[in-house]
């Protein structure tokens, strides 16, 4: 078993493993545990009451956080003729058609986030193999499968921050809030558009209690367990 250093050990003990924090003082305490010597990214994990099995009970969506993740993010396009020169205009990294697709079956996974033309589609298809394990297929479910039209809004969302969340396969959701460089405001109000947009994507099939548990945590910090009513009513208060 690996032994956990003296830095990481300080820090579990300034964390009452058995105590469900408030948002507000979960925050601000996950910013002064992050000690490491960069912006360490701040995550939630959510532990749902779903059983991803069943198709009446997949969760899956995106949002666009209010104040970004707190990084760069490469946005590669899929599109041809006036829907990559929208594509190009709106700040894509990397634009193609047959060119772009013959480049990612070689291993070009360059990006962050990608985002297929509708009509492509037939083709963007077979890069399941390389970009599904990457986390990385166009989706319709999380915006990034648009019409011509909407290539240049799909791009802008992303490079703003747009977030993707899906259950896996331990009915689990992690999805990065922003960096703990952001002011506590920030962190609040993204988490608040992110646990209001996962409880809008409810699926039909969900029985109870969507959210069963929440953790937040920075890259190299302990996790803090949330209080699930103080959690609900940041919901209800970002619906």
């Amino acid at each position: 078993m690996p032994k956990t250093s003296k830095r990481i050990s300080s820090l579990r003990e300034k964390v009452d493993a058995t105590k469900t924090y408030g948002v507000d003082e979960a925050i601000q305490l996950v910013k002064e545990l992050a000690t490491a010597k960069f912006d360490e990214t701040v995550e939630l994990h959510i532990r749902t009451g779903l059983d991803g099995r069943h198709a009446d009970q997949q969760l899956r969506g995106s949002v666009v956080l209010p104040h970004g993740i707190g990084k760069e993010v490469k946005v590669a396009v899929f599109a041809e003729g006036e829907a990559a020169t929208a594509a190009q205009n709106a700040g894509a990294d990397v634009v193609g058609g047959d060119d772009l697709i013959a480049r990612v079956q070689g291993g070009f996974t360059d990006f962050d986030v990608a985002i297929a033309q509708r009509e492509l589609m037939g083709k963007v298809g077979g890069l399941g193999r390389v970009l599904g394990p990457r986390g990385l297929m166009p989706n319709p479910r999380n915006n990034t499968v648009l019409g011509a039209e909407d290539i240049a809004r799909g791009v802008e969302e992303a490079k703003a921050g747009r977030v993707d969340f899906r259950l896996d396969r331990s009915n689990l959701i992690h999805v990065i809030l922003g960096k703990v460089s952001f002011t506590p405001e920030q962190l609040a109000d993204n988490l608040r558009a992110m646990v209001t947009e996962i409880e809008r994507n409810r699926p039909a099939g969900a029985k109870g209690e969507l959210v069963r548990g929440v953790s937040i945590t920075s890259t190299m910090g302990p996790g803090l367990n949330l209080d699930l009513a103080a959690l609900k009513a940041v919901a209800t208060a970002g619906a």
